[in-house]
C-alpha cells in the first residue's frame, strides 16, 4: 500500500497557521508559551489555539501541539491543567520527549495521540520500541540517521 506523506509546517503564530494550511499543509505544528522548545516563538494562546484547532479541522487539516521542552518536577505542577486546555481546545496530537511529561499525559489525557520528537533522539529500533509500548503513536526519528539506517529500523 502506498503512504502518502503528510505535509507537517510549524506555526509560529495563528497568521502562519492559516498560511501553512492555505498553501497546502496537511498538518501545523505549534505550543503554548509552556513547554515548546522554540526558541522566541510568537506562541498562541488557548483561545487562539481553539480557534486555529476549528480552522485547521474545517479545511481537512491537523494540529499538533509541542509539549518538547526538558521538563523539571517544578515544571509538571502545571502540565495537567495545560494538557486538558490543549485537549479541549482540539488538538490532534501531542509532540512530546520527555517521559515524565508521557507519563503525566497518558494519567490526564489517555486518548490523546503522542508524537515523539525529534529532541527525544531515537537513533535505534529497540528504542523505538520502548517509545511505542508506552503509546507513542508517531516517532520523529534523530536527524542523525541516513535514510539507509531509517530503512532498517522500520
Amino acid at each position: 500500500m502506498l503512504q502518502i506523506p503528510e505535509l507537517l509546517a510549524p506555526a509560529g503564530d495563528a497568521e502562519r497557521l492559516r498560511y501553512a494550511i492555505n498553501y497546502g499543509a496537511d498538518a501545523v505544528y505549534c505550543s503554548l508559551p509552556e513547554f515548546g522548545m522554540r526558541s522566541a516563538p510568537a506562541n498562541f494562546t488557548p483561545e487562539q489555539l481553539r480557534a486555529g484547532c476549528e480552522y485547521a479541522h474545517g479545511r481537512n487539516a491537523k494540529v499538533y501541539v509541542a509539549c518538547n521542552a526538558f521538563a523539571r518536577d517544578e515544571d509538571l505542577k502545571d502540565l495537567p491543567e495545560l494538557l486538558t486546555t490543549i485537549r479541549t481546545a482540539g488538538a490532534d496530537a501531542l509532540i512530546v520527549n520527555d517521559p515524565g511529561v508521557i507519563r503525566v499525559a497518558r494519567k490526564c489525557v489517555p486518548d490523546m495521540p503522542l508524537h515523539l520528537s525529534t529532541q527525544a533522539n531515537t537513533l535505534n529500533s529497540e528504542a523505538a520500541l520502548f517509545w511505542y509500548e508506552r503509546g507513542v503513536k508517531r516517532i520523529i526519528l534523530a536527524r542523525e540517521l541516513s535514510i539507509k539506517q531509517i530503512k532498517a529500523m522500520r
